[in-house]
């Protein structure tokens, strides 16, 4: 007798066949104080671990105090000490796997 499994297809996520693995945006707060706030739109992310992703790498930044992706949206909320430079965003974006499509309209 052998025992058999099903197998669901995946649908193209990096953590599961279902598209997600978290409930909810992945958020970094690091510290708040007197801060800007900017919103992204950043292309690519899927489900927890791509917002995961995202925001650990831009809460690399220096300045940034908290990070908020959504990944059935796209947008990033950041907010920072002092405005951010796009590139060093970009940067950040770009080093998680995602791209950055610019300022949130």
């Amino acid at each position: 007798m052998t025992a058999e499994t099903a197998t669901t297809p995946s649908t193209g996520s990096c953590c599961s066949p279902t598209g997600s693995c978290h409930d909810g945006a992945a958020d970094v707060q690091i510290e708040q104080a007197d801060s800007v706030t900017a919103v992204y739109q950043v292309k690519g992310m899927t489900c927890g671990h791509c917002e995961g992703a995202v925001s650990e790498e831009i809460s690399g930044i220096a300045g940034v105090t908290s990070v908020a992706a959504v990944a059935s949206t796209g947008l990033v909320t950041v907010t920072s000490k002092t405005p951010l430079a796009e590139d060093a965003v970009r940067a950040a974006v770009d080093e998680a796997g995602y791209e950055l499509l610019g300022p949130a309209a």
